[in-house]
């Protein structure tokens, strides 16, 4: 049993749970995640660690409430238990010096995006942060995004906060007018993870400029362990597993129209799910 000893809400919806995991919190690496399940009756799902405290032996984890099980998850109040959560999964990021780093993060995904520019930034790449949200009030981790970035950009969708528009367009408007962020060479890396449609329209910006654009695949991983074959995507032509061959993948090299497609086949039994638990 993995015990919960700290939970608070960082936006509408959205929760940040500590939890007791001492043998992970040794080993996990930013771009790792962990599967946990709830309780017996509860379903798999993956999600990326953001913190760990080794001396503690805790792990940090921030999630949105959108299906049943990230809902009973949030239910889980302090002092009580996760049942299974097994980790690290997946390929830890390749952390070295590129020199300038864009580390763009859409939603939930600055929770993930947040460990990686901690990384990169603590092997002495200039990193520049990008973060969006719907609104003001769906903005999470700012304070922290600015501590580990040299300049951080936020953007919200109505222009509720920061600059009005999509985290595109800021790294559009940096490739564009390279001064913006004070340096006269185009980046030497970005990175983003956050919704797919906002993953595809980044790797289309920095796609004439050839700059090498590393994108995580967590936001379709189901199972997390490569046995449902729901995170299967197409990668330079071949067949891979966001799970088990990811979850980072080069960007100009996946098949975006197919993962859309794949990313969608599981919303009406969700929304079923959903409301069979409202009616119980």
């Amino acid at each position: 049993m993995f015990k919960i000893v700290n939970k608070n809400e960082l936006a509408p919806g959205i929760k940040r749970i500590k939890i007791e995991a001492k043998e992970i919190a040794k080993k996990i690496l930013p771009g790792q995640f962990i599967v946990l399940r709830v309780d017996e009756s509860g379903e798999r799902i993956p999600l990326t660690v953001v913190e760990k405290d080794i001396r503690k032996g805790t792990i940090t984890l921030i999630f949105q409430e959108i299906g049943r099980t990230t809902k009973k998850l949030g239910e889980l109040k302090i002092g009580e238990s996760i049942l299974d959560l097994i980790g690290p999964l997946g390929h830890p990021t390749e952390i070295k010096k590129y020199g300038t780093v864009i580390a763009i993060g859409g939603g939930v995904g600055v929770a993930e995006i947040l460990p990686v520019a901690k990384a990169y930034r603590s092997v002495g790449n200039q990193v520049i942060g990008i973060i969006g949200a719907r609104t003001k009030e769906l903005v999470i981790l700012e304070k922290e995004m600015r501590k580990v970035c040299n300049q951080l950009y936020v953007t919200t969708d109505d222009g509720s906060y920061g600059e009005k528009g999509f985290v595109s367009d800021i790294l559009r408007k940096i490739l564009t007018y390279p001064p913006i962020h004070q340096s006269t060479n185009l980046p030497d890396l970005v990175y983003a993870i956050g919704p797919v449609p906002m993953m595809k329209v980044v790797v289309e910006v920095t796609r004439p400029y050839n700059i090498k654009t590393i994108v995580c695949l967590n936001p379709i991983m189901v199972d997390g362990t490569g046995m449902c074959g729901s995170c299967r995507v197409e990668v330079g032509g071949e067949t891979k597993f966001a799970c088990v061959d990811g979850p980072e993948f080069d960007g100009h090299l996946v098949n975006w129209d197919l993962l859309i497609l794949r990313n969608k086949r599981f919303l009406e039994e969700e929304q079923i799910s959903l409301t069979q638990m409202d009616t119980n």
